[in-house]
């Protein structure tokens, strides 16, 4: 098997980051050290970037970025501000959309590492599974690279994590509407990945310390388009129909809390006297529709521009957190009345 970074640090008796201020020649190295790491490299031929070592070992100053989908309204913002980023710090990006599949994300990430990039970033939470044996293929890539993670968590060696705290900031959606009235209220939610999952929970834990049962009556999946707002809006008129009775929806994105807001007008009720919705992302959306949306602030600019300076950080060598949270922000404008 490759050695791989840790296994050169554990070798030396010293910390990854040392081993990397060695391979990027950053100082603050004493001599004994850079010449135990540099003989234990030569030992096992350990060649941590091909292109870099024909350089000196110098950064190519070149990262690459997946996703899952651009055309997303989150994901491409966040691709949006991480390359402003990067640029501004003098990298450039390759990016690369993966869609779902697992084979697929393998092949991608695969292709990215053979650019030979300083780092990979993992853009939103569907490229954290659930066993670990779905996620090996990120444990390969940190073996390689610094692998950051924007808005997903995952503890492995040389992955660094930058999330919102979807579960506190649903939860306080939610005991917000309940606060105002609504104890008969519905979330829509269309992803079980990592922060879906925890938006879902944050939605339940409010109606559980509200004394609100939850049940299949007040959660609702949506597989359907999540740009078609019409098939969004049929879909709560179905749930309606069933003869499921809601005053409040929470949505896991502005898309569908849109739908939401489209099903209302249909059935002419009147927001937000008669029907409340809040959404999630904070996204363009929520000031394009009538009324405006109320919506969650997941603060992308901030955890972008911490992924980035977290990721300088790592390329200089120095120690930086493994995982850092945000607290997301309430925007109340015209759908709900606190």
């Amino acid at each position: 098997m490759a050695m791989t970074i840790y296994d050169i640090s554990q070798k030396a008796g010293v910390s990854t980051a040392t081993v990397s201020r060695v391979l990027n020649g950053s100082g603050n190295v004493s001599p004994s050290t850079q010449k135990k790491v540099m003989d234990i490299i030569e030992e096992y031929d350990y060649i941590p970037n091909a292109f870099a070592r024909g350089m000196g070992l110098r950064s190519l100053k070149t990262v690459g970025i997946l996703c899952a989908n651009s055309s997303d309204l989150f994901t491409a913002k966040a691709i949006y501000l991480l390359e402003q980023e990067l640029q501004a710090n003098g990298y450039e990006s390759l990016l690369c959309c993966t869609g779902y599949n697992l084979g697929v994300k393998k092949n991608y990430l695969n292709l990215i590492l053979s650019k030979k990039v300083d780092s990979i970033i993992l853009v939103g939470s569907n490229f954290i599974a659930t066993t670990e044996l779905e996620n090996e293929y990120i444990n390969e890539a940190a073996s390689h690279v610094p692998t950051m993670l924007l808005n997903a968590s995952y503890h492995h060696p040389n992955v660094y994590s930058t999330l919102c705290d979807d579960h506190a900031s649903m939860y306080e959606a939610a005991s917000a509407m309940i606060r105002s009235g609504i104890s008969d209220l519905i979330y829509i939610y269309n992803s079980n990945s990592y922060s879906g999952l925890k938006k879902l929970r944050g939605f339940q834990t409010a109606l559980e310390e509200n004394g609100i049962a939850h049940s299949p009556q007040n959660t609702y999946f949506y597989d359907g388009e999540p740009d078609s707002i019409e098939d969004i809006a049929d879909f709560v008129e179905r749930i309606a129909k069933s003869g499921v009775n809601f005053h409040g929806l929470l949505a896991a994105d502005d898309s569908l809390a849109v739908g939401g807001i489209k099903y209302a007008q249909r059935k002419g009720l009147h927001i937000p006297e008669d029907f409340s919705v809040i959404g999630y992302n904070n996204s363009i959306l929520t000031t394009c529709c009538t009324p405006e949306l109320t919506s969650v602030d997941n603060c992308l600019e901030t955890l972008t521009h911490q992924l980035v300076q977290t990721l300088l950080h790592v390329l200089a060598g120095e120690e930086m957190p493994k995982k850092v949270v945000f607290s997301g922000k309430l925007i109340e404008r015209s759908t709900t009345r606190f």
